[in-house]
């Protein structure tokens, strides 16, 4: 900008291509006033509406969160182009609209404009979100007709959206089948199978990536360090975290949530917080809350509170910190404590992310929410929860209240309470709506519940179906009454 503005000062009149390298760095920049002031000066010499510069205007707003000047610019092109539809795609990916990208390409397709391979980067990537696993062959399908197939940035989104679905023997075939292999799409495998949980595979794969003499990034090292701390293999964890320095990689906060998950998972609770507390940056509040979480699975309430204070001087309006450090109070009979963190959310307004489920039947995503009616067959698959239940009662299923903690509440309220969960609700919809023997993938947008966990293990026997359940966390593949995360979660 500063050039820019010397340029200006020095009588030299700029011209388009000026504008579009100036626009393009302040998107990488995330200058937004920068970019505005840009905007102006263009529309004032008449280069605004130029063929180049519009869709780099709509890129820099889109870039810099403006979404609404993004549109506004979108909308006044004639017709659009390949380049205005990319960027338009993509910042609807970037703010978590994954339909509204979908309807972008369709729109786009029906103008007759050919897509590029950024543009089915980003629609996998909106797939991904959504979980919408048959979608994502539609469009893989379609990008081995339009020859995109063999760029490897386009497989690497191809191993991302299939993994991201719960598919990840198509992610493997892809990776297997990929002629040439870069970097990322070593990493991106990597992450794929920590992800669903197989550790001592991510930890293979990363070894056989550096025998191929591909040296890994920061990523890399996140998937293996996030393999390990899911599978709970400590020691690995920790010789892998002190292998960075020697690849001369500077850990993140991500990495060092990593071990923290570690240490905690494992139950090496104070290990943990002295491993915060000892850090070389500021530690994030979603750090301390990695270890609440653990304090809260493995019941140790005076930590738990500890951390609790420690994440309130850092940030006070995060409604899943209330939560959890609430039923950490009750789990360990402190009913006091755990009425004084219930006002002091009502006091400051902090509310419960509702649960929500979805999955993709027949093209169709359906989304349930934790005890509503929006969907419109809401009632059926409440019924069918019903009956699910009825039937794993007679193999030994009691609802799991444990983690229902209303003192007003008797056991039989409890467990109503658990009964309409959101994945429950999916799951049920699922055995509805598809053919006996097919796999149910679900997407939760929360932490799946032990209860609702429980339960899919015997619906996964008693029903003869494979259930791939996609949490806040990780994927669960449920299997003849077995999750593959061996409970551990």
């Amino acid at each position: 900008m500063r050039v820019f503005v010397r340029m200006l000062e020095e009588g030299v009149a700029p011209d388009t291509y000026t504008f579009v390298s100036l626009l393009k760095a302040c998107a990488a920049a995330r200058a937004g006033e920068e970019g505005r002031q840009a905007h102006a000066l263009a529309v004032k010499l008449g280069a605004a509406d130029h063929d180049y510069v519009r869709p780099t205007l709509i890129n820099m707003y889109a870039e810099c969160g403006d979404a609404r000047a993004a549109r506004v610019m979108f909308g006044g092109t004639d017709g659009g182009c390949v380049v205005s539809y990319n960027a338009m795609i993509a910042a609807a990916v970037r703010s978590s609209r994954p339909g509204e990208a979908l309807v972008l390409f369709r729109e786009m397709q029906g103008k007759g404009l050919k897509p590029t391979s950024v543009t089915v980067i980003s629609v996998l990537s909106a797939c991904a979100l959504l979980g919408a696993l048959e979608l994502g062959r539609w469009v893989h399908d379609y990008v081995r007709k339009i020859g995109l197939g063999s760029l490897v940035k386009v497989s690497t989104a191809l191993i991302d959206m299939y993994a991201k679905c719960g598919s990840l023997e198509d992610a493997i075939d892809v990776f297997q089948g990929m002629e040439s292999k870069d970097r990322q799409a070593w990493s991106v495998m990597i992450v794929a199978y920590a992800n669903h949980g197989y550790g001592r595979e991510a930890i293979s794969l990363f070894e056989e990536m550096k025998k191929e003499g591909m040296k890994p990034d920061d990523i890399t090292f996140l998937g293996v360090l996030y393999a390990c701390s899911h599978s709970g293999l400590v020691s690995e964890g920790l010789q892998y975290f002190d292998d960075m320095k020697d690849h001369g990689i500077v850990p993140g906060i991500k990495h060092y949530g990593c071990v923290t998950d570690l240490l905690a998972r494992s139950g090496q609770l104070e290990r943990a917080y002295k491993f915060i507390d000892e850090l070389p940056i500021n530690p994030t509040p979603i750090l301390w809350r990695t270890l609440l979480s653990a304090c809260g699975g493995h019941g140790d309430f005076e930590l738990g509170k500890r951390v609790f204070e420690r994440i309130l001087k850092l940030d006070d309006s995060h409604g899943g910190d209330y939560v959890i450090f609430s039923n950490l109070c009750a789990n360990t009979g402190y009913w006091e404590e755990m009425n004084m963190v219930r006002k002091l959310m009502s006091e400051k307004g902090v509310v419960k992310v509702p649960g929500c489920s979805s999955i993709e039947i027949d093209n169709t995503v359906h989304e349930f929410f934790a005890g509503d009616g929006r969907h419109p067959k809401s009632q059926e698959a409440r019924k069918m929860v019903d009956e699910v239940i009825d039937q794993l009662k007679l193999v030994g299923y009691v609802p799991n209240t444990s983690h229902v903690f209303h003192v007003e509440m008797g056991e039989e309220e409890k467990a109503i309470s658990l009964k309409y969960h959101s994945e429950k609700l999916a799951i049920a919809f699922g055995l509805l709506n598809t053919a006996p023997g097919a796999t149910l993938r679900v997407v939760k947008n929360l932490r799946v519940c032990p209860d609702c966990h429980s339960m899919a293990k015997l619906v996964s026997m008693v029903f003869n179906r494979r259930i791939i359940l996609r949490d806040l966390n990780r994927f669960h593949h449920f299997e003849e009454g077995i999750c593959s995360c061996g409970d551990y979660w």
